[in-house]
Order: structure tokens, then C-alpha cells, then sequence
């Protein structure tokens, strides 16, 4: 396996527009691994300039994109699946160091990111159309798709490969070029994508990277630009709503999926230590950094302790550290002010009289680490219940009856997804029914898959990604009326 300073010394570090170039002026911005604290490599930092200079690149290779052979399209996608299932322990590794997960997690997510190109390889040949005769006999009917243009895609932080290969995978699928605006905090495993993609053929201009530390000012030219016609953003509601507002001066096609506050919920009824696993599955993946985490706890009163009991020692078991040590189970938190909102969601919680059953404390020292945390007692007010911990914290409270669980998960202005434990085929069907989600797992700690439609409801955004469905978001539908 390559070393950690071999790994960072290989990987671009320039913007990717046609290639590597350096940003307007210049400038770089220090990544860091939140292990440590220390600055692990420099990245180009874009200018509005440069934003504008990939979209150039973007345009002019729209038409020729898209009228590249569906075959082709999907052959250039399944060799890039190729290459990263190749290198997986190269990119498992940056991931770890710009990000801080455990390798375990790490190795996890290039599996599951290079899945997307498998996946969307398949589906460039499976865009289908309609014909049929007009009912009144006046004519016929032709519905054709074609891909909606260039896209801006904004990825966040805590996937940095798969957040990106689940939009740019469709979005080459369809036919489309793609502009990708990673996390400032997580660029290197981006850059090196564009480098794989490069180098399985993808023309140059189809896909670009763009670095910057000032994300606001870069993107707002694009999203002003008439010939950008697509925005997929994964990250915060507050910033999904304001990105909303900014495209729709140009009606752009925009896809957003936003925050969550997923609920577990366990019934009487439900295999307890089937569900304590689901428990870590659902809470402790990826540290807890997930929008698909789940974040309040809703156990039935009559199995409630018992469920805390072996959760708290099941969560008991994780070793906090670097994640490049082969023993850490747990790794880092982002940076300091990721830290530092955990820390006060409990501690605001804890002051409003919630029990600590386990960790509760920042361990202190170089890096931003945060232990496993079970939280008890917790009363109604407290913001932990309503927020996105966004970390390794379960707050754990009860509930009597159906009624009243049902209710108490669907509690909250958002809807990503939610998880639910009963051996009841009957309850798992009417409660999942019930739950105003995007998404449900039954008796399931993780519910991810390529092939199916990723998306949420009500502030966690709307469109979907992945399945079927995910093709979709990046076609224009055509009508054309035939004598």
C-alpha cells in the first residue's frame, strides 16, 4: 500500500478545466487532516473567474457530449468504475487523511461511490422514450429525452467521493457535461476522480473541478450564466434554500438534497440486538457525519431500558482515534466547528436535564475528536432533539403506544429518512407508510443503494438520486407531434 506523503505528493492539486491549470492570481488553501489539525496539502483557489473559464469548457463540448453514442457514454463510465475499484485503497486513504474516518469506513465508501458509475454506465443505454397514436386519431405522439446541458454540482464534505459520483455519474450518463464545486474542506479525492475520469477517455470539458474557499462568490456567475441549465446540490437546508432563490432567475432544473433529522424507532415487538446493530449502523457510520444518521431515538417505554443497556455497551466498544490506525473504529470530527456544534447540542441537552450514559466529553488534544455518546432522560426542549447532531451522539427517549411513536418521529421539519424495528409485517407497512420520509428502513441500519432512489421530503429537499429515477433529473422531456 502507498504511504500517506507518496499518496498526497501524487495527487493534482490545480483546478481541472481540460486538465490541470492554475487558478486565476494564483492563490491556494490549505486542506487539513482533522487527526491532527496539520496541513496535509494546497489547493488551487478558484476565482468567479475560473468558474466561468470550466463553463466555457462545459458549453463547448455540450453538443458533441451529447450526441456521443449512449454505448460510448457508458463504456467511458464503467472504465472509471474500473480504475477506482483499482486504486480503491489509494482513494480510501485520501479520504481518510482530508477527512479523518476510520479506513474501514473509508474502503466502505469507495465501494459504494464506485457503484454509481457501474450503475449509470448501465443506464446511458436505458433512456426511453414514447410512441403511441393520438387517442382522437389526430396524429401521433413521439416523447424523446435529451440531456437538460451543463450542470453545477455542489458536494459537500462527509462522502467526498460518493456525494460526486452519484451526480456525476448520471449526469455523464445522460449526456450532459458537469461542473463540480467539492467541499473546501474535502477536494483532493475530487481532483483525483477528474484525474481517473481523464484518463478513461472522457473528453476534455466535460468534466471540471473547481477549488475555492470562498464558495458564494465562485458560484454565483454560474448560477447567473443562461447557459448552465442544471443544480444538484447535497448539504444544509439554510444553504439549499439560498441556492434555490439564487437559480431561479434562470429556471435552472435543481435538484437539493438538504438536512435531516432521521428517527429510529423501535417497537416492543422487535429483535432488540437486531436492532442495537442497526443502532450502530445508523448512528455510528461514517462517525455519525451523515445526513441519513439517525438522530433521535424513539424506543418503546417496556423495551427502553433494555435497548439502552446494550446499546451503551455495544457503543462502549468503539475506539476513538486516527483513522489511518488500523485499530481506531472511530475517527475525527471535521474540523473544530463541527466540534464545537456537537459539544453544545449535548451540553445544552445535559443542562436541560438529560443523563449521560456514555462519553459526553471532547477527549481534548490535537485534533477534533468526539467520543460515542448515549444520552437518556432527555426533556422536549432540548435543541438535540430538534437539530442535526451531524456526530456520534444518541439521544434516547420513550414513547407508549404506535400513536404516539409515529408521531413523535414524524415531529420535525424535515424528512430524509427514517428507520423502524418491528417483527410486525402489518406495523412495518402502516408505520413506513405513515412516516412523511423519503425514505424507510425496515429492520435495516442502512439503506443506501445505487440502485435505488436516494431523496427526502418536506426541508430535506427534493429530487431523487440513484435507481431508476436518478437518469431522470438530468433529461429534458420533448413532445413531438407527428401528422
Amino acid at each position: 500500500m502507498v504511504s500517506a506523503s507518496e499518496l498526497l505528493s501524487s495527487i493534482p492539486t490545480r483546478l481541472w478545466i481540460g486538465g490541470p491549470v492554475d487558478a486565476t492570481g494564483g492563490a491556494t488553501f490549505p486542506v487539513h487532516d482533522p487527526a491532527t489539525g496539520e496541513v496535509i496539502a494546497r489547493v488551487a483557489d478558484a476565482t468567479p473567474e475560473d468558474a466561468v473559464r470550466a463553463l466555457d469548457a462545459a458549453a463547448a463540448v455540450q453538443a458533441e457530449w451529447a450526441a456521443t453514442p449512449a454505448r460510448q457514454r457508458g463504456e467511458i463510465l464503467r472504465a472509471v468504475f474500473e480504475a477506482i475499484t483499482a486504486r480503491a485503497e489509494e482513494f480510501a486513504l485520501l479520504m481518510t487523511l482530508e477527512m479523518g474516518k476510520a479506513l474501514p469506513e473509508s474502503r466502505n465508501e469507495v465501494r459504494y461511490g464506485a457503484e454509481f458509475f457501474r450503475w449509470f454506465s448501465e443506464e446511458a443505454v436505458r433512456i426511453h422514450g414514447r410512441y403511441q397514436p393520438a387517442p382522437a386519431g389526430t396524429g401521433r405522439i413521439l416523447v424523446h429525452k435529451q440531456p437538460v446541458g451543463p450542470c453545477l454540482a455542489i458536494t459537500p464534505w462527509n462522502f467526498p467521493l460518493a456525494m460526486g459520483t452519484r451526480k456525476i455519474g448520471p449526469a455523464l450518463a445522460a449526456g450532459c457535461t458537469m461542473i463540480v464545486k467539492p467541499a473546501g474542506e474535502t477536494p483532493l479525492t475530487m481532483l483525483l476522480l477528474a484525474q481517473l475520469c481523464s484518463e478513461a477517455g472522457l473528453p476534455d470539458g466535460v468534466l471540471s473541478v473547481i477549488t475555492t474557499s470562498h464558495s458564494g462568490a465562485v458560484t454565483a456567475p454560474l448560477l447567473s450564466d443562461p447557459r448552465l441549465r442544471k443544480l444538484t446540490f447535497t448539504g444544509s437546508t439554510p444553504v439549499g434554500k439560498k441556492l434555490v432563490e439564487q437559480s431561479a432567475h434562470g429556471l435552472l432544473r435543481t435538484s437539493m438534497e438538504l438536512g435531516g433529522n432521521a428517527p429510529f424507532v423501535v417497537f416492543d415487538d422487535a429483535d432488540l440486538d437486531a436492532a442495537v446493530q442497526g443502532a450502530l449502523l445508523a448512528k455510528l457510520r461514517n462517525g455519525g457525519e451523515a445526513c441519513t444518521a439517525a438522530n433521535r431515538f424513539h424506543v418503546q417505554n417496556s423495551v427502553r431500558q433494555e435497548f439502552t443497556d446494550k446499546l451503551v455497551a455495544a457503543m462502549a466498544e468503539y475506539r476513538l482515534g486516527n483513522g489511518v490506525d488500523p485499530d481506531t473504529t472511530l475517527g475525527p470530527l471535521i474540523n473544530e466547528n463541527q466540534l464545537d456544534t456537537v459539544s453544545e447540542l449535548v451540553d445544552d441537552a445535559v443542562s436541560a436535564g438529560a443523563q449521560v450514559r456514555l462519553g459526553g466529553k471532547a477527549p481534548g488534544g490535537p485534533g477534533w475528536f468526539y467520543p460515542a455518546t448515549v444520552l437518556t432522560d432527555i426533556p422536549a426542549q432540548a435543541r438535540i432533539l430538534r437539530e442535526e447532531v451531524f456526530g456520534p451522539v444518541a439521544p434516547i427517549v420513550g414513547f407508549d403506544t404506535e400513536a404516539e411513536g409515529l408521531a413523535a418521529a414524524n415531529n420535525t421539519e424535515f424528512g430524509l429518512v427514517a428507520y423502524v424495528y418491528t417483527r410486525s409485517l402489518d406495523r412495518a407497512l402502516r408505520v413506513a407508510e405513515g412516516l412523511e420520509t423519503g425514505m424507510v428502513g425496515v429492520n435495516r441500519g442502512v439503506i443506501s443503494d445505487p440502485a435505488a432512489p436516494f431523496g427526502g421530503v418536506k426541508e430535506s429537499g427534493f429530487g431523487r438520486e440513484g435507481g431508476f429515477e436518478g437518469i431522470e433529473e438530468y433529461l429534458d422531456i420533448k413532445y413531438i407531434a407527428l401528422p
